[in-house]
């Protein structure tokens, strides 16, 4: 009964740890925790060699030539690239030259320095081969010939300036080069006005068509006298276009029918006043403004002949 009793209150109650067990775990733990701690150390020791390597690089890359970059290992030279004056770069023989990583195998003769041309051209006609001479690489050079293809146009130097592809050293050795001629709007047809900035099919044909009907412009601005084509819209173009051999109207020697279809006019009571009124007065009267004070044509028809005839500062 006794015996029982005993091996019952063994079974229910814990051993108390010994100071050994203790020491042991304590010991383990400080091991793994030192094991972690060294295992970051060297992988912070290898990250700083790399970070280390990756900043004795230096690259040094010429825009002219962007297929082309130069990498020098300071560890050689630090001397390995010098500027001279006007930011010249001059690559000493020590220097590795390799393929820049974003462009393809490049065959040997493009190894070579290309020579850099300078010349009048139009960014609109340049030939690709044109554009390799001016120092853009065979990428660019296509890149800039697609732009084309697909209906984009240059309508200014800036224009060509913005271009991806041409970096702003390459423009500011180009621009005094460019040259890009105006639109004659005597000449030019519906493409060519649909070309030219903030203008759109629909003023393009509204141009032909207009000038179709004075049998040629006087001047660039009559086209002003087109729908809702206001100063401002002329102001964005006027540097773009120019009128060649103007058409004038002739509005004193001009027959009552010719008078009454021109755009300026096109009544056939007012062609017949305006006969009239020539017939009844002097010479020196014959001019516009005694016609509007006459009451022989009206503020709209006044504006548009003096642009048909006289200088637009009469206005």
């Amino acid at each position: 009964m006794k015996t029982l009793q005993k091996g019952k209150s063994s079974s229910s109650s814990p051993e108390p740890r010994t100071k050994k067990e203790e020491s042991t775990r304590t010991s383990t733990k400080t091991i793994k925790f030192g094991v972690i701690c060294f295992t970051f150390m060297i992988l912070g020791y290898q990250t700083c060699l790399f970070v280390q390597h990756a900043s004795v690089l230096r690259i040094e890359s010429i825009r002219d030539h962007p297929d082309t970059v130069y990498i020098v290992e300071e560890h050689i030279t630090n001397s390995a690239v010098l500027k001279k004056e006007k930011s010249e770069v001059v690559v000493k023989s020590d220097t590795i030259r390799r393929n820049a990583s974003h462009s393809p195998i490049v065959e040997s003769v493009r190894r070579e320095r290309r020579k850099v041309e300078s010349f009048e051209f139009n960014p609109n006609t340049i030939s690709h081969d044109g554009l390799v001479r001016l120092g853009f690489s065979e990428k660019q050079a296509r890149s800039i010939i697609n732009y084309r293809e697909k209906g984009g146009v240059f309508s200014r130097a800036e224009d060509f300036g913005k271009s991806y592809v041409v970096s702003d050293s390459v423009f500011r050795r180009l621009e005094p080069f460019i040259r890009i001629p105006k639109v004659d709007i005597n000449l030019a047809d519906s493409a060519a006005f649909d070309a030219l900035p903030g203008i759109g099919p629909y003023y393009a044909a509204q141009m032909v068509k207009y000038r179709t009907q004075l049998g040629g412009y006087a001047r660039v601005e009559q086209l002003m006298d087109l729908y809702k084509f206001d100063d401002m819209k002329l102001s964005s173009i006027c540097d773009l276009i120019e009128c060649n051999n103007p058409h004038y109207l002739d509005l004193w020697n001009a027959s009552e029918d010719s008078l009454a279809l021109h755009p300026a006019i096109r009544r056939r009571s007012t062609a017949r006043s305006i006969i009239l009124y020539k017939k009844n007065s002097a010479p020196e009267d014959l001019t516009i403004e005694a016609l509007s004070k006459a009451g022989v044509i009206d503020s709209v028809q006044r504006v548009r002949l003096i642009r048909c005839t006289l200088p637009v500062d009469s206005l």
